[in-house]
């Protein structure tokens, strides 16, 4: 996988987006500077003993903003994290609720672990004794601050904590609520892990239906046999580049992963090579395309969308040169730094901002938070009441018509609406109106590009929330 530009910090890159942004607002300095700044990290350092030996952790919490409670951001688990990258991070969940207008502020946390070195027993107490540390100071709680999973972390980790939660808070009627992204026996909610991926597409399906934009990139509208690079096949990349695949009939011709890439000019079967990853065996061998280790250099093959989808950083301004996409599309957080994003836009390529595009995991996150503190699932109510609807409505069809529907076609229709197609409607229709919200500030204010106008839509609503609350 290709590495990160090391002359350029997360922070750096983020903090210089946003000020342009802010060179296209009327918001003071004073107030600006509130909102750049990271209200607080806190710093934990525990020890846990496994098998009679204690193991020492260092770990983060970030609140990036408090203008809107609770704060929302995931916990990964990295050997890599710093505070530097939780702070940034917590930064783009501010921006990232802003924009899709989830009712969050941000934050971020991290633990300076490898998850892979660890007996799923001994990471088991690791995560528990990490959320009591955190959970004491109200950095877990359901009205203050909400984690999902992150980088390493997963819907299992997620039940530990909140497990723990109500080990510490009984008679929290709320409790289920302190995290999100839980698995669904835990109270979770259906098309939690497919989030993140199926608002790639659901963005990219709008950025695609926008010819005004696209005639002024010579790129033509629709996703139907568009060909797609994907660099990181975890869940964001899988989801992503499997819904594009399957449902919009893009091409994904390369595959990006740590050890090298797999290429099919023809189109790769994108459910074959994620088993074959999963199944543990080596990309280097798969039979489905050709294999090359060099997967810096694949980034620059020639496609019509780049969507790096692993780490911050990976364009940059050594390689934004030699880019070759007409669209790259931000999958992950601050895939692109603020250099190399400025090379880019000089080649007339088409960015689509992380800060918007990877938005879908906070959406059905906020659908989760509402359903737990609901006490009930989406649905429930009108789910009969619909079905009742449905066969009086055929009841008239069929007198009308004097002829009788098949068992066939009725069954389809009394099926009604399941909660996963409501996640998914909402979810859609979250990402198309951030879209035009985008698109809309950008030609109101003859902004450069959507991530200028994206951030500039966040940083506004964020004044607006501190200006009304300031004493």
């Amino acid at each position: 996988m290709a590495g990160k530009s090391s002359n350029y910090s997360f922070w750096e890159s983020t903090s210089s987006i946003v000020d342009e942004a802010l060179s296209h607002t009327k918001i003071p300095t004073n107030l600006a500077d509130q909102i750049k700044t990271c209200n607080s990290t806190y710093t934990v350092r525990f020890g846990v003993q496994l098998d009679k030996k204690i193991h020492n952790f260092i770990g983060w919490r970030s609140v990036h903003s408090d203008h809107i409670m609770p704060a929302k951001g995931g916990i990964r688990y990295s050997i890599d994290s710093n505070q530097d990258e939780v702070e940034s991070m917590a930064a783009l969940m501010s921006y990232k609720c802003a924009i899709v207008d989830v009712p969050f502020s941000g934050s971020k946390g991290a633990l300076k672990i490898d998850p892979k070195k660890y007996e799923r027993k001994h990471l088991a107490r690791i995560t528990r004794r990490f959320a009591q540390e955190l959970i004491k100071r109200d950095l877990i709680c359901p009205s203050q601050n909400v984690p999902a999973p992150d980088l390493g972390t997963s819907e299992r980790e997620m039940a530990w904590i909140a497990d723990e939660y109500q080990k510490l808070h009984p008679n929290d009627i709320n409790g289920k609520a302190c995290v999100t992204g839980k698995p669904l026996y835990k109270k979770g909610i259906a098309g939690r892990n497919e989030a993140t991926g199926k608002g790639v597409q659901f963005g990219l399906r709008e950025l695609f239906q926008d010819k005004k934009l696209l005639d002024t990139k010579k790129i033509e509208t629709g996703l139907e046999g568009k060909t797609v690079i994907v660099q990181g096949l975890g869940k964001v990349g899988y989801h992503a580049a499997e819904c594009l695949s399957s449902e919009d009939g893009c091409k994904i011709i390369s595959i990006i992963e740590r050890e090298g890439t797999i290429h099919n000019a023809d189109g790769l079967p994108v459910k074959k090579v994620k088993k074959w990853l999963t199944d543990g065996k080596s990309l280097k061998r798969c039979p489905y395309g050709k294999f090359s280790n060099d997967s810096a250099k694949e980034l620059e093959r020639e496609c019509d969308i780049l969507l790096p989808a692993a780490v911050e950083n990976v364009i940059n301004k050594d390689n934004a040169k030699n880019i070759k996409a007409k669209v790259v599309a931000e999958a992950a957080n601050g895939p692109v730094t603020f250099k190399g994003d400025k090379i880019l836009n000089k080649k007339g390529v088409l960015i689509v901002p992380d800060v918007y595009l990877n938005a879908g995991g906070v959406v059905v996150s906020y659908f989760e938070w509402v359903r737990n503190i609901s006490q009930m699932r989406f649905g429930r109510l009108e789910k009969r009441r619909d079905s009742a609807q449905i066969d009086q409505l055929i009841k008239i069809v069929e007198k009308m018509t004097s002829q009788k529907m098949s068992k066939v076609d009725k069954s389809k229709l009394f099926d009604g609406v399941n909660e996963i197609d409501l996640i998914r409607s909402g979810l859609n229709d979250m990402m198309v109106d951030a879209y035009q919200n985008i698109r809309g500030n950008m030609l109101r204010s003859k902004l450069p590009n959507l991530k200028v106008a994206a951030f500039k839509l966040a940083l506004e609503k964020i004044a607006g929330a501190y200006d009304t609350i300031a004493l």
